[in-house]
């Protein structure tokens, strides 16, 4: 079921950053969906082996504020002491499950909120002994904040929420924020892989990533146009009309399978935008 919380209004004014603290704007919203079930069994067969186990916090969807995923958690939980690829937002699991099926010598954890892409990702590590693969549900914006410095050799977001309304863009989880977790978690030369099949998405990533402020070196190749201003859902189509500059991008990640989910933005004639940045 959806989690809700109630509190107390606060006795005194409380700055911006402080009330982010007790309120954290989040990238998603907690929907309830019941598992069919094929992903019920899926789900009772084999979250005990490929659902990590980790003390909770008092929010749903966070860990215990002592928790750190370091190299000695990595090697309880996955048995060695192979690279870590983290899939932030991994929905059906068909991604993350191909490339630990192509890379038994990588380590693989995919985080997901959603019931059923969880169940997915378990299927699909448990039809295929996926001994590499490890699946976590929680909030990655709180999560990453649990990574020790340098565990992952890289983090995938591959076409998050796009949150299109104007007034919905800070909930983009790729916010200063976020990059400075992502910075920090990955190895030295990681690289943060972001993919979207949105414009004004793309422009976005750009804002934040591209000044060289956040400690990221642009790793693309290709140059694009884009809209140099941003539209909300309701004038997506003004965008055409407006100012465009050019910008550096990657070329399509080959370690990234054609899900259905790419497949239906390319169907509905959506430019796939791919980014490479690495750790400078």
């Amino acid at each position: 079921m959806a989690h809700s919380e109630q509190s107390e209004e606060p006795s005194v004014a409380l700055t911006g950053e402080e009330l982010q603290r007790l309120h954290p704007v989040k990238s998603f919203v907690r929907r309830s969906a019941r598992l069919d079930d094929r992903l019920q069994r899926a789900w009772d067969r084999y979250a005990g082996h490929f659902l990590l186990d980790m003390p909770r916090g008092e929010r749903d969807l966070e860990v215990a504020d002592d928790f750190v995923l370091d190299r000695d958690f990595v090697r309880r939980a996955w048995g060695n002491d192979h690279g870590l690829v983290i899939e932030v937002g991994s929905g059906q699991g068909e991604n993350v499950a191909a490339a630990a099926k192509a890379h038994p010598e990588l380590n693989f954890l995919a985080l997901e909120v959603y019931d059923p892409g969880v169940a997915h990702a378990l299927l699909f590590a448990g039809r295929d002994g996926l001994e590499n693969l490890r699946v976590a549900q929680v909030d990655a914006q709180e999560f990453f904040g649990h990574l020790a410095d340098g565990v992952a050799e890289e983090i995938w977001t591959f076409f998050p929420d796009p949150w299109p309304k104007m007034r919905h863009h800070k909930r983009r989880i790729v916010q200063p924020s976020f990059a400075a977790h992502v910075r920090r978690a990955l190895a030295d030369g990681g690289v943060w892989r972001i993919a979207t099949d949105i414009e004004d998405y793309a422009l976005h990533v750009h804002e934040v990533m591209d000044d060289g402020s956040l400690g990221f070196a642009n790793a693309g190749t290709i140059t694009v146009s884009l809209p140099t201003e941003h539209v909300g859902k309701g004038n997506a189509d003004e965008a055409a009309a407006l100012p465009h500059a050019d910008f550096i991008e990657s070329e399509r990640f080959d370690g990234r399978i054609l899900t259905n989910f790419e497949k239906k933005g390319l169907a509905a004639d959506r430019v796939i935008h791919d980014f490479t940045y690495r750790k400078a």
